[in-house]
Protein backbone atom coordinates (compact mmCIF):
# COMPACT_ATOMS: atom_id res chain seq x y z
CA UNK A 1 0.00 0.00 0.00
CA UNK A 2 1.42 3.38 -1.50
CA UNK A 3 0.21 5.66 1.82
CA UNK A 4 1.35 8.91 0.17
CA UNK A 5 0.02 8.72 -2.64
CA UNK A 6 -3.34 7.87 -0.50
CA UNK A 7 -3.31 10.55 1.44
CA UNK A 8 -2.27 12.95 -0.72
CA UNK A 9 -5.33 12.35 -2.66
CA UNK A 10 -7.52 12.44 0.89
CA UNK A 11 -5.50 15.60 1.37
CA UNK A 12 -6.40 17.05 -2.59
CA UNK A 13 -10.54 15.56 -2.42
CA UNK A 14 -10.56 17.65 1.73
CA UNK A 15 -9.14 21.05 0.25
CA UNK A 16 -10.78 21.73 -3.14
CA UNK A 17 -13.15 22.76 -3.47
CA UNK A 18 -13.34 23.59 0.36
CA UNK A 19 -14.10 26.93 0.99
CA UNK A 20 -13.46 28.37 4.49
CA UNK A 21 -15.68 31.33 6.08
CA UNK A 22 -14.40 30.53 9.44
CA UNK A 23 -11.35 28.44 10.55
CA UNK A 24 -12.67 25.89 13.49
CA UNK A 25 -9.82 26.65 15.74
CA UNK A 26 -11.06 29.72 15.96
CA UNK A 27 -14.82 30.07 14.70
CA UNK A 28 -17.54 29.16 16.56
CA UNK A 29 -19.99 28.68 13.94
CA UNK A 30 -18.96 26.56 11.08
CA UNK A 31 -19.86 27.54 8.19
CA UNK A 32 -18.77 27.24 4.08
CA UNK A 33 -18.44 24.09 1.94
CA UNK A 34 -16.13 21.14 2.68
CA UNK A 35 -15.17 18.22 0.37
CA UNK A 36 -16.67 14.42 0.55
CA UNK A 37 -15.07 11.72 -0.96
CA UNK A 38 -17.38 10.26 -4.05
CA UNK A 39 -18.29 6.45 -3.08
CA UNK A 40 -15.07 4.43 -5.67
CA UNK A 41 -12.58 7.09 -3.68
CA UNK A 42 -13.60 6.06 -0.04
CA UNK A 43 -12.35 2.26 -0.22
CA UNK A 44 -8.41 3.13 -0.83
CA UNK A 45 -8.71 5.77 2.18
CA UNK A 46 -10.67 3.50 4.55
CA UNK A 47 -8.47 0.64 3.70
CA UNK A 48 -5.13 2.42 4.45
CA UNK A 49 -5.89 3.00 7.76
CA UNK A 50 -7.76 -0.03 8.45
CA UNK A 51 -4.38 -2.14 7.71
CA UNK A 52 -2.19 0.55 9.42
CA UNK A 53 -4.47 0.06 12.68
CA UNK A 54 -4.28 -3.93 11.98
CA UNK A 55 -0.43 -3.28 11.84
CA UNK A 56 0.34 -1.29 14.48
CA UNK A 57 -2.17 -0.78 16.78
CA UNK A 58 -4.03 -4.07 17.19
CA UNK A 59 -0.36 -6.20 18.35
CA UNK A 60 -0.40 -3.84 21.02
CA UNK A 61 -3.55 -4.55 22.37
CA UNK A 62 -2.87 -8.28 22.03
CA UNK A 63 -0.17 -7.57 24.31
CA UNK A 64 -2.47 -5.23 26.62
CA UNK A 65 -4.64 -7.51 26.95
CA UNK A 66 -3.08 -11.33 27.62
CA UNK A 67 -4.69 -12.90 24.40
CA UNK A 68 -2.38 -14.03 21.89
CA UNK A 69 -4.62 -15.32 19.16
CA UNK A 70 -8.08 -13.57 18.40
CA UNK A 71 -10.82 -15.42 16.47
CA UNK A 72 -13.61 -13.57 14.60
CA UNK A 73 -15.68 -15.71 13.33
CA UNK A 74 -19.08 -14.39 11.32
CA UNK A 75 -21.90 -15.80 8.56
CA UNK A 76 -23.19 -14.16 6.55
CA UNK A 77 -26.42 -12.00 7.42
CA UNK A 78 -25.10 -12.30 11.27
CA UNK A 79 -21.81 -10.21 11.03
CA UNK A 80 -20.26 -9.83 14.65
CA UNK A 81 -20.42 -6.14 14.72
CA UNK A 82 -16.46 -5.67 15.36
CA UNK A 83 -15.78 -7.57 11.52
CA UNK A 84 -16.60 -4.54 9.41
CA UNK A 85 -13.78 -2.46 11.41
CA UNK A 86 -11.59 -5.10 10.56
CA UNK A 87 -12.21 -6.08 6.79
CA UNK A 88 -10.99 -4.10 3.92
CA UNK A 89 -13.51 -2.16 1.70
CA UNK A 90 -15.70 -2.86 -0.66
CA UNK A 91 -17.06 -5.22 1.99
CA UNK A 92 -20.57 -5.78 2.91
CA UNK A 93 -21.02 -8.93 4.27
CA UNK A 94 -19.53 -11.89 5.31
CA UNK A 95 -19.78 -14.05 2.16
CA UNK A 96 -20.93 -17.48 3.87
CA UNK A 97 -19.15 -18.37 6.51
CA UNK A 98 -15.51 -16.19 6.59
CA UNK A 99 -13.42 -16.60 9.92
CA UNK A 100 -10.99 -14.34 10.86
CA UNK A 101 -7.52 -15.42 12.88
CA UNK A 102 -5.13 -13.42 14.70
CA UNK A 103 -2.23 -14.70 15.78
CA UNK A 104 0.55 -13.00 17.86
CA UNK A 105 3.66 -14.85 18.53
CA UNK A 106 7.18 -13.99 19.12
CA UNK A 107 6.20 -10.26 18.48
CA UNK A 108 5.03 -11.11 15.08
CA UNK A 109 1.58 -10.54 14.09
CA UNK A 110 -0.08 -13.34 11.68
CA UNK A 111 -3.13 -12.09 10.19
CA UNK A 112 -5.36 -15.14 8.54
CA UNK A 113 -8.48 -15.91 6.61
CA UNK A 114 -9.74 -19.53 6.43
CA UNK A 115 -12.37 -18.27 4.11
CA UNK A 116 -14.11 -19.79 0.50
CA UNK A 117 -13.55 -15.74 -0.43
CA UNK A 118 -9.85 -14.40 0.07
CA UNK A 119 -9.92 -10.92 1.22
CA UNK A 120 -6.79 -10.32 0.18
CA UNK A 121 -4.39 -7.13 1.97
CA UNK A 122 -3.66 -7.40 4.76
CA UNK A 123 -4.70 -11.07 4.56
CA UNK A 124 -3.21 -14.08 4.16
CA UNK A 125 -5.29 -17.31 3.46
CA UNK A 126 -4.87 -20.04 5.42
CA UNK A 127 -7.37 -22.14 3.42
CA UNK A 128 -9.06 -21.90 0.52
CA UNK A 129 -11.86 -24.52 -0.01
CA UNK A 130 -15.26 -25.27 -1.18
CA UNK A 131 -16.85 -26.89 1.49
CA UNK A 132 -18.00 -26.03 4.89
CA UNK A 133 -17.40 -29.23 7.27
CA UNK A 134 -13.65 -28.39 5.47
CA UNK A 135 -13.78 -25.41 6.59
CA UNK A 136 -14.32 -25.98 9.88
CA UNK A 137 -11.97 -28.64 10.23
CA UNK A 138 -9.04 -26.23 9.13
CA UNK A 139 -9.73 -23.68 11.80
CA UNK A 140 -9.21 -26.45 14.32
CA UNK A 141 -6.27 -27.73 12.53
CA UNK A 142 -5.00 -24.48 12.52
CA UNK A 143 -5.39 -23.61 16.12
CA UNK A 144 -3.83 -26.73 17.21
CA UNK A 145 -0.48 -25.76 14.91
CA UNK A 146 -0.27 -22.55 16.49
CA UNK A 147 -1.22 -23.91 19.70
CA UNK A 148 -2.00 -20.23 21.67
CA UNK A 149 -1.92 -20.02 25.56
CA UNK A 150 -5.35 -17.74 25.30
CA UNK A 151 -7.89 -17.57 22.65
CA UNK A 152 -10.38 -14.55 22.65
CA UNK A 153 -13.45 -15.29 21.40
CA UNK A 154 -15.95 -12.64 21.19
CA UNK A 155 -18.36 -13.11 24.28
CA UNK A 156 -19.70 -10.89 26.71
CA UNK A 157 -22.48 -10.03 28.63
CA UNK A 158 -22.11 -6.30 29.35
CA UNK A 159 -20.68 -4.99 26.34
CA UNK A 160 -22.64 -5.41 23.03
CA UNK A 161 -20.42 -4.68 20.51
CA UNK A 162 -17.99 -7.33 21.73
CA UNK A 163 -20.45 -10.40 21.57
CA UNK A 164 -20.44 -10.97 18.07
CA UNK A 165 -20.11 -14.79 18.13
CA UNK A 166 -23.70 -16.24 17.98
CA UNK A 167 -24.55 -19.51 19.60
CA UNK A 168 -24.30 -22.01 16.67
CA UNK A 169 -20.66 -20.42 15.64
CA UNK A 170 -19.57 -20.95 18.95
CA UNK A 171 -21.00 -24.52 19.37
CA UNK A 172 -19.10 -25.22 16.04
CA UNK A 173 -16.23 -23.58 16.87
CA UNK A 174 -15.79 -25.97 20.10
CA UNK A 175 -16.41 -29.20 18.19
CA UNK A 176 -13.23 -28.82 16.37
CA UNK A 177 -11.03 -28.21 19.06
CA UNK A 178 -9.35 -30.63 21.62
CA UNK A 179 -10.95 -30.20 25.02
CA UNK A 180 -7.56 -28.83 26.23
CA UNK A 181 -7.79 -25.82 23.65
CA UNK A 182 -11.72 -25.26 24.56
CA UNK A 183 -10.30 -24.36 28.16
CA UNK A 184 -8.21 -22.00 26.63
CA UNK A 185 -10.64 -20.12 25.04
CA UNK A 186 -11.84 -16.69 26.71
CA UNK A 187 -13.52 -13.59 26.43
CA UNK A 188 -12.34 -11.06 24.20
CA UNK A 189 -14.34 -8.48 25.58
CA UNK A 190 -11.37 -6.23 26.75
CA UNK A 191 -9.88 -6.64 23.34
CA UNK A 192 -12.43 -5.42 21.42
CA UNK A 193 -13.73 -2.46 23.47
CA UNK A 194 -9.92 -1.12 23.13
CA UNK A 195 -9.73 -2.05 19.62
CA UNK A 196 -13.16 -0.13 19.24
CA UNK A 197 -12.14 3.28 21.45
CA UNK A 198 -8.83 3.70 20.24
CA UNK A 199 -7.83 5.97 17.16
CA UNK A 200 -5.03 5.81 15.46
CA UNK A 201 -3.13 9.24 13.99
CA UNK A 202 -4.47 8.81 10.86
CA UNK A 203 -8.32 8.27 12.29
CA UNK A 204 -7.10 11.56 13.76
CA UNK A 205 -6.19 13.42 10.52
CA UNK A 206 -10.03 13.01 9.54
CA UNK A 207 -11.87 13.16 11.99
CA UNK A 208 -11.53 16.97 12.41
CA UNK A 209 -12.90 17.76 8.73
CA UNK A 210 -16.33 14.76 9.80
CA UNK A 211 -17.22 16.69 12.70
CA UNK A 212 -16.79 19.90 10.74
CA UNK A 213 -19.02 17.84 7.79
CA UNK A 214 -21.61 17.55 10.69
CA UNK A 215 -21.21 21.25 12.15
CA UNK A 216 -21.88 23.24 8.64
CA UNK A 217 -24.45 21.30 7.92
CA UNK A 218 -26.25 22.69 11.45
CA UNK A 219 -25.19 25.92 10.47
CA UNK A 220 -26.98 25.57 7.28
CA UNK A 221 -30.31 24.36 8.91
CA UNK A 222 -30.12 27.34 11.60
CA UNK A 223 -30.03 30.17 9.20
CA UNK A 224 -32.59 32.07 7.30
CA UNK A 225 -31.78 29.58 4.03
CA UNK A 226 -34.15 27.17 5.83
CA UNK A 227 -36.12 28.94 8.34
CA UNK A 228 -38.73 31.49 7.81
CA UNK A 229 -39.98 33.06 11.15
CA UNK A 230 -44.43 32.21 11.61
CA UNK A 231 -44.07 29.47 8.75
CA UNK A 232 -41.26 26.94 8.83
CA UNK A 233 -41.59 24.02 11.48
CA UNK A 234 -39.24 21.89 13.51
CA UNK A 235 -39.56 18.84 11.57
CA UNK A 236 -38.73 21.15 8.46
CA UNK A 237 -35.87 21.70 10.08
CA UNK A 238 -34.93 18.34 11.02
CA UNK A 239 -35.79 17.17 7.07
CA UNK A 240 -33.70 19.38 5.81
CA UNK A 241 -30.96 17.82 7.83
CA UNK A 242 -31.72 14.44 7.00
CA UNK A 243 -31.63 15.39 3.27
CA UNK A 244 -28.74 17.54 3.16
CA UNK A 245 -26.78 14.58 4.75
CA UNK A 246 -27.96 11.99 1.81
CA UNK A 247 -27.15 14.54 -1.04
CA UNK A 248 -23.61 14.61 0.38
CA UNK A 249 -23.75 11.08 0.84
CA UNK A 250 -23.23 10.88 4.16
CA UNK A 251 -25.05 8.40 6.02
CA UNK A 252 -26.76 9.66 9.68
CA UNK A 253 -26.81 7.09 12.30
CA UNK A 254 -30.09 8.34 14.05
CA UNK A 255 -33.05 10.85 12.31
CA UNK A 256 -32.06 14.49 13.34
CA UNK A 257 -34.17 16.11 15.43
CA UNK A 258 -35.46 19.75 16.29
CA UNK A 259 -37.16 21.36 19.20
CA UNK A 260 -38.42 24.62 20.38
CA UNK A 261 -38.02 26.28 23.92
CA UNK A 262 -39.83 29.89 24.41
CA UNK A 263 -41.21 32.06 27.04
CA UNK A 264 -44.39 30.40 28.62
CA UNK A 265 -43.40 26.92 28.09
CA UNK A 266 -41.90 26.19 31.95
CA UNK A 267 -38.22 24.05 31.73
CA UNK A 268 -38.89 22.76 35.67
CA UNK A 269 -35.81 22.33 37.52
CA UNK A 270 -35.94 18.21 37.49
CA UNK A 271 -37.34 17.67 34.32
CA UNK A 272 -34.80 15.93 32.13
CA UNK A 273 -35.34 17.76 28.47
CA UNK A 274 -36.87 20.81 28.00
CA UNK A 275 -38.01 21.50 24.56
CA UNK A 276 -41.37 20.72 22.02
CA UNK A 277 -40.97 19.28 18.44
CA UNK A 278 -43.42 19.42 15.61
CA UNK A 279 -44.40 23.29 16.64
CA UNK A 280 -44.08 26.05 13.94
CA UNK A 281 -40.92 28.54 14.33
CA UNK A 282 -41.42 31.90 15.63
CA UNK A 283 -40.01 35.15 16.36
CA UNK A 284 -37.78 34.83 20.07
CA UNK A 285 -37.81 31.27 20.08
CA UNK A 286 -34.49 28.90 21.41
CA UNK A 287 -34.15 26.18 18.91
CA UNK A 288 -31.95 22.77 19.61
CA UNK A 289 -31.03 20.42 17.25
CA UNK A 290 -28.87 16.83 17.70
CA UNK A 291 -27.45 15.27 14.68
CA UNK A 292 -25.17 12.31 13.74
CA UNK A 293 -23.17 11.11 11.21
CA UNK A 294 -21.04 8.56 9.77
CA UNK A 295 -18.01 8.70 6.89
CA UNK A 296 -14.46 7.08 6.05
CA UNK A 297 -16.17 4.38 9.09
CA UNK A 298 -16.12 7.37 11.91
CA UNK A 299 -19.30 8.78 13.33
CA UNK A 300 -20.01 12.12 14.78
CA UNK A 301 -22.81 12.94 17.37
CA UNK A 302 -23.58 17.18 17.69
CA UNK A 303 -26.10 19.04 19.24
CA UNK A 304 -25.91 23.00 19.15
CA UNK A 305 -28.19 25.73 19.59
CA UNK A 306 -30.18 29.02 17.96
CA UNK A 307 -31.98 31.64 18.37
CA UNK A 308 -34.99 33.38 16.41
CA UNK A 309 -34.43 37.08 16.46
CA UNK A 310 -37.32 39.36 17.14
CA UNK A 311 -37.54 42.41 14.52
CA UNK A 312 -34.78 44.93 15.03
CA UNK A 313 -31.99 42.13 16.66
CA UNK A 314 -29.04 41.82 15.11
CA UNK A 315 -27.75 39.15 17.77
CA UNK A 316 -28.95 36.86 21.04
CA UNK A 317 -30.26 39.01 23.91
CA UNK A 318 -27.23 38.98 27.02
CA UNK A 319 -29.28 36.15 29.25
CA UNK A 320 -29.04 33.42 26.09
CA UNK A 321 -25.71 34.62 25.48
CA UNK A 322 -25.02 34.43 29.54
CA UNK A 323 -26.59 30.44 29.19
CA UNK A 324 -24.50 29.66 26.24
CA UNK A 325 -21.59 31.06 28.69
CA UNK A 326 -22.42 28.79 31.70
CA UNK A 327 -23.05 25.80 28.90
CA UNK A 328 -19.17 26.43 28.22
CA UNK A 329 -17.58 26.56 31.45
CA UNK A 330 -19.75 23.05 32.33
CA UNK A 331 -17.78 21.78 29.27
CA UNK A 332 -14.80 22.65 30.95
CA UNK A 333 -15.59 20.97 34.01
CA UNK A 334 -15.90 18.38 32.64
CA UNK A 335 -12.92 18.11 30.42
CA UNK A 336 -10.58 19.19 33.27
CA UNK A 337 -11.90 16.35 35.03
CA UNK A 338 -10.05 13.77 32.47
CA UNK A 339 -7.14 11.62 33.62
CA UNK A 340 -5.99 8.46 32.36
CA UNK A 341 -7.04 5.72 34.62
CA UNK A 342 -9.98 7.50 36.26
CA UNK A 343 -12.94 5.47 35.28
CA UNK A 344 -16.24 7.21 33.75
CA UNK A 345 -18.18 6.87 37.55
CA UNK A 346 -15.33 9.08 38.76
CA UNK A 347 -15.27 11.70 36.29
CA UNK A 348 -18.45 12.17 36.50
CA UNK A 349 -18.57 12.46 40.26
CA UNK A 350 -15.40 15.04 40.19
CA UNK A 351 -17.51 17.06 37.61
CA UNK A 352 -20.87 16.89 39.25
CA UNK A 353 -18.82 18.16 42.38
CA UNK A 354 -17.39 20.87 40.70
CA UNK A 355 -20.56 22.19 38.91
CA UNK A 356 -21.79 21.63 42.97
CA UNK A 357 -19.29 24.14 44.19
CA UNK A 358 -20.11 26.40 40.96
CA UNK A 359 -23.75 26.35 41.84
CA UNK A 360 -24.44 25.13 38.17
CA UNK A 361 -27.47 23.13 37.56
CA UNK A 362 -25.71 20.62 34.97
CA UNK A 363 -26.60 17.04 33.57
CA UNK A 364 -23.56 14.74 32.92
CA UNK A 365 -24.21 12.04 29.66
CA UNK A 366 -21.06 11.79 27.63
CA UNK A 367 -20.46 9.16 25.68
CA UNK A 368 -17.45 7.56 23.74
CA UNK A 369 -17.25 7.76 19.96
CA UNK A 370 -15.58 6.07 16.84
CA UNK A 371 -16.55 3.64 14.91
CA UNK A 372 -20.37 3.83 16.48
CA UNK A 373 -21.78 7.15 17.45
CA UNK A 374 -22.30 5.21 20.92
CA UNK A 375 -18.81 4.24 21.25
CA UNK A 376 -17.71 1.62 24.16
CA UNK A 377 -15.42 2.86 26.84
CA UNK A 378 -16.27 4.90 29.91
CA UNK A 379 -19.55 6.19 30.33
CA UNK A 380 -19.56 9.19 31.86
CA UNK A 381 -23.28 9.65 33.24
CA UNK A 382 -26.77 8.23 31.83
CA UNK A 383 -29.58 11.73 31.16
CA UNK A 384 -31.74 9.61 33.36
CA UNK A 385 -29.10 8.52 35.93
CA UNK A 386 -26.25 11.07 37.76
CA UNK A 387 -24.80 8.50 39.55
CA UNK A 388 -22.83 5.47 39.25
CA UNK A 389 -22.85 3.50 36.06
CA UNK A 390 -22.31 0.03 36.76
CA UNK A 391 -19.31 -1.49 34.21
CA UNK A 392 -19.85 0.58 31.70
CA UNK A 393 -18.91 3.45 33.89
CA UNK A 394 -16.06 1.61 36.29
CA UNK A 395 -14.52 1.26 32.57
CA UNK A 396 -10.98 3.48 32.97
CA UNK A 397 -9.77 6.42 30.98
CA UNK A 398 -7.29 5.71 28.06
CA UNK A 399 -5.20 8.39 25.87
CA UNK A 400 -5.83 8.72 21.85
CA UNK A 401 -9.99 8.06 22.87
CA UNK A 402 -12.98 10.37 21.49
CA UNK A 403 -15.97 11.86 23.33
CA UNK A 404 -19.16 13.29 22.39
CA UNK A 405 -18.78 15.91 25.28
CA UNK A 406 -23.05 15.32 26.04
CA UNK A 407 -24.91 17.49 28.64
CA UNK A 408 -26.94 20.39 30.13
CA UNK A 409 -27.50 22.97 31.93
CA UNK A 410 -30.35 25.01 32.92
CA UNK A 411 -29.72 28.47 33.62
CA UNK A 412 -32.61 31.26 33.91
CA UNK A 413 -32.83 33.61 31.93
CA UNK A 414 -33.64 37.71 32.40
CA UNK A 415 -35.32 38.74 29.26
CA UNK A 416 -37.42 35.39 30.14
CA UNK A 417 -38.62 36.92 33.39
CA UNK A 418 -36.17 34.02 35.23
CA UNK A 419 -37.59 31.26 33.47
CA UNK A 420 -35.20 28.20 33.58
CA UNK A 421 -33.32 27.49 29.64
CA UNK A 422 -31.99 24.50 29.61
CA UNK A 423 -28.67 24.89 27.34
CA UNK A 424 -28.06 21.48 25.74
CA UNK A 425 -24.54 20.67 23.86
CA UNK A 426 -22.47 17.98 22.36
CA UNK A 427 -19.52 18.84 20.56
CA UNK A 428 -17.11 15.59 20.08
CA UNK A 429 -13.22 15.81 20.85
CA UNK A 430 -10.66 13.54 21.46
CA UNK A 431 -8.29 13.11 24.66
CA UNK A 432 -4.38 12.58 23.91
CA UNK A 433 -3.92 11.35 27.74
CA UNK A 434 -3.23 14.99 28.05
CA UNK A 435 -5.67 17.24 27.14
CA UNK A 436 -9.06 17.31 25.40
CA UNK A 437 -9.21 19.06 22.23
CA UNK A 438 -12.48 19.37 20.14
CA UNK A 439 -12.33 17.86 16.87
CA UNK A 440 -13.97 21.15 14.87
CA UNK A 441 -14.09 23.50 18.01
CA UNK A 442 -17.72 24.36 19.70
CA UNK A 443 -20.17 26.05 20.01
CA UNK A 444 -19.21 29.57 21.83
CA UNK A 445 -21.78 32.03 20.27
CA UNK A 446 -25.39 31.64 19.00
CA UNK A 447 -26.89 30.46 15.96
CA UNK A 448 -28.80 33.87 14.93
CA UNK A 449 -31.89 33.50 12.53
CA UNK A 450 -33.14 37.07 11.32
Amino acid sequence: MNWKSVFAALAIAFVTPATWAQSWDQGRVITGERAVLKHRERPGVENAIVEDRLKTLLPKLMDETGIDMWLVINREYAEDPIYFTLVPQPAFAARRTTMLVFHRHEDELEMLTINRYPLGEPYDSAWEGGGLDEQWTALGKLIAEKNPSRIGVNVSRDWPIADGLTHGLYERLVSVLTPELVQRLTSAEALVVRWAETRNAREMDVYGHIVGLARMVIGEAFSSKVITPGVTTTDDVAWYLRQRFEDLNLAPWFMPYVNIQRPGIPCKEDQPFCGEEGGIIRRGDVLHTDVGICYLKLCTDTQEMAYIARLGEKDAPKGLKAALETGNRWQDRLTSSFKVGLTGNQILAKTREKCRRDKMNCSVYTHPIGFVGHGPGPTIGMWDNQGETPVRGDWPLHADTCYAIEGNVKVPVSEWDRQLLQVKLEQSACYDGGEVRYLAGRQTRWHVVQ
